[in-house]
């Protein structure tokens, strides 16, 4: 069983970076996906990263050159950098896993997720 665990999260003003850390566990394949969604509150979960085995990664336009997704293979953790944060990235920030190897971000592939790491840019 792939277990996630998300760390990381804070509050921090506008302008400001916070590091997230994804500690995967328990998977065998060789090919598979890491993404990166976030929730706030009243809004539908929205992909933001993700990284692929093969070392692809992938943002969606919101926070493409804000945000570096990074893995550490020897730690099984991935690494997600947000620099020049906007109160707008403010949710619930989740890690999950697919089997697909694919560099998409569509929620429905992923087969396991974390239990989310709060972030909070003030303004």
């Amino acid at each position: 069983e792939v277990q996630l665990v998300e760390s990381g999260g804070g509050l921090v003003q506008a302008g400001g970076s916070l590091r997230l850390s994804c500690a995967a566990s328990g998977f065998t394949t060789d090919a598979y996906t890491i993404g990166w969604f976030r929730q706030a509150p009243g809004k539908e979960r929205e992909g933001v990263s993700g990284i692929v085995s093969d070392g692809t990664t992938f943002y969606s336009d919101s926070v493409r050159g804000r945000f570096t997704i990074s893995s550490d293979n020897a730690k099984n953790t991935v690494f997600l950098e947000m620099n020049n944060l906007k109160p707008e990235d403010t949710a619930v920030y989740y890690c999950a896993w697919a089997t697909t190897g694919w560099p998409r971000l569509l929620s429905k592939e992923y087969d396991a997720w974390g239990q989310g790491t709060q972030v909070t840019v003030s303004s």
